[in-house]
């Protein structure tokens, strides 16, 4: 009872955290870059935990949702937008198309246009994917009071 050990995480997470508590990280855990770096592979880990069913990697479901509220839209434009290359764009658009989320329309005012739709397919999935967006949302936000959110957006919109 009294002498009895407290009881031990037995297993290897236990023993990775003693490590990392034994570190010196000589200043780099004052590196804000260190920090953002960090936070960002937690949230993009659950990102992919939240996706894991439908199968959509960040940039599709961004895709996804820019044609969703955007329709007729540009694959440059949301290429632009997202800041990635025509090629990836193209990748991505064609991914979503094989799945048969999108529709790609030749403009009519500009036949070199092609002005991209959501399927009857593609918007069900939008629909899922803003669920469990949402969820994901609610787990970042939990850490935070709703000014803290903001302020926390305002700073790093500075940013890019």
């Amino acid at each position: 009872m009294k002498d009895d050990p407290p009881p031990r995480r037995s297993n290897a997470k236990a023993a990775s955290a003693q490590e990392a508590r034994d570190l010196a990280f000589e200043g780099l855990d004052g590196l804000l870059g260190f920090h953002l770096r960090r936070a960002q592979g937690a949230v993009h880990r659950n990102f992919l935990a939240s996706l894991a069913a439908v199968d959509l990697t960040q940039k599709q479901t961004a895709t996804l949702w820019l044609i969703g509220a955007n329709s007729g839209v540009s694959q440059i434009q949301i290429a632009n937008e997202l800041d990635m290359d025509r090629a990836t764009m193209m990748a991505i658009i064609d991914r979503l198309d094989e799945r048969g989320y999108v529709l790609r329309r030749r403009s009519q005012t500009d036949r070199r246009r092609q002005e991209l739709y959501l399927t009857p397919r593609g918007q069900a999935m939008l629909t899922e994917v803003k669920a469990r967006i949402a969820e994901h949302e609610r787990w970042i936000k939990r850490a935070f009071s709703e000014d803290e959110v903001r302020r926390l957006a305002e700073a790093l919109r500075r940013l890019y």
